[in-house]
């Protein structure tokens, strides 16, 4: 692959992260067409999953996509749906050629885009930034091949790993940029979630706020009981924006028909261990459509999720100051013995937010 399909393809993967949080439950894609080295179209998702990328790229271009390069994160779809195939759009348009990060794992598509480009004479390379496209695009793969979504686990905490006081005084540990940074990776996501212990104590309205976002993800609660308050900022937003309380399989009967008066989506899930099931929560997430949650504790949420192998992405927010053992820890207790069963994650990026350190860490081959 040459460095000019690189420096395109870069832009193009870009493209696709700006419709993060907005297309679920179809992936977030970017297109860039190129022709004669001068971009001549440039398209992401857009919200609510169309149009697609090419599409929006393809009608900015005009005639001049015909001889030109097309530069896509992910294969081009080929199967009929809501829309015409991109594919054939592609091939409609007269490009002479088509650079692809990654094959779309999606059984209706799964090499069949590319093979519909080549059968109509368009060269086709792949592979051109494989490992970001994996990256960018790992929970749509996550949702088609297992299931589920990604899950970005976030802890803001002291330097010694706590949340709270002993009093579950916890306002603020981090800094109104830190917090500011939290925003930003909400919109990315298409949910935001936390326990019920988390929206018990803190009554979190879990939107994006101060940042000209208009969109918002979904708020999701994962209550057993539905035992949440009533008055609090979730319940009086709920026919707003949109919630969602994950709950066991016999809740209060009186309590869901309240919360589905209020405008919340109710979703049962198993139980483990007198628990809502983690994975099975996230089977449920992944059937309602949602491909990233970002979930921000509290304690005995992150310690399930993690004890399940079901966290991709870890991110740490941790502040200078310390506040001892009497203090609520970020995590529940995960019933390990030995170092060598602990989940462990690899260093993607750490770096000073305004006196807070910010460190992002990524899923190890387990």
């Amino acid at each position: 692959m040459s460095e000019t399909d690189k420096r395109f393809m870069a832009l193009a993967l870009s493209l696709g992260r700006r419709g993060q949080g907005t297309c679920w439950p179809n992936p977030s894609v970017g297109c860039v067409i190129v022709r004669d080295g001068r971009i001549v179209g440039r398209g992401w998702t857009q919200p609510g999953g169309r149009p697609h990328a090419e599409t929006e790229a393809l009608a900015q271009a005009g005639e001049m996509a015909r001889g030109a390069t097309a530069y896509v994160s992910l294969e081009p779809c080929s199967h009929y749906g809501k829309t015409p195939p991109c594919a054939q759009a592609l091939i409609d348009a007269k490009v002479a050629r088509v650079v692809s990060a990654i094959e779309d794992s999606d059984p209706r598509v799964a090499g069949q885009g590319f093979a519909m480009l080549r059968e109509a004479g368009i060269e086709v390379e792949t592979g051109v930034l494989m490992d970001q496209a994996a990256w960018d695009l790992s929970g749509f793969f996550l949702k088609t091949e297992q299931g589920r979504p990604f899950v970005t686990l976030k802890l803001a905490s002291s330097f010694d790993g706590r949340i709270a006081t002993e009093t579950g005084h916890s306002k603020w540990i981090t800094g109104p940029e830190a917090r500011r940074a939290v925003h930003a990776m909400r919109a990315r996501h298409d949910a935001v979630m936390v326990g019920a212990g988390t929206a018990r104590a803190d009554d979190p309205s879990l939107t994006v706020r101060n940042l000209g976002i208009e969109h918002q993800p979904v708020r999701i609660v994962v209550s057993r009981h539905l035992d949440l308050p009533l008055l609090g900022q979730l319940a009086r937003t709920a026919a707003d924006v949109p919630v969602w309380l994950c709950h066991g399989p016999r809740p209060d009967a009186e309590r869901a028909r309240t919360w589905e008066g209020l405008g919340a989506r109710l979703i049962p899930c198993a139980l483990n261990d007198h628990q809502v099931d983690a994975a099975d929560l996230l089977q449920q997430l992944g059937q309602a459509g949602l491909t990233r949650v970002f979930c921000e504790g509290g304690a005995s949420l992150a310690a399930s999720l993690l004890a399940e192998d079901l966290v991709d992405e870890l991110v740490g927010f941790t502040a200078g100051l310390t506040i001892g053992a009497e203090g609520l820890s970020a995590v529940g207790s995960l019933g390990l013995e030995t170092l060598e069963t602990a989940p462990r994650f690899e260093l993607i990026d750490a770096q000073v937010i305004d006196g807070d350190v910010l460190h992002r860490w990524g899923r190890t081959a387990r």
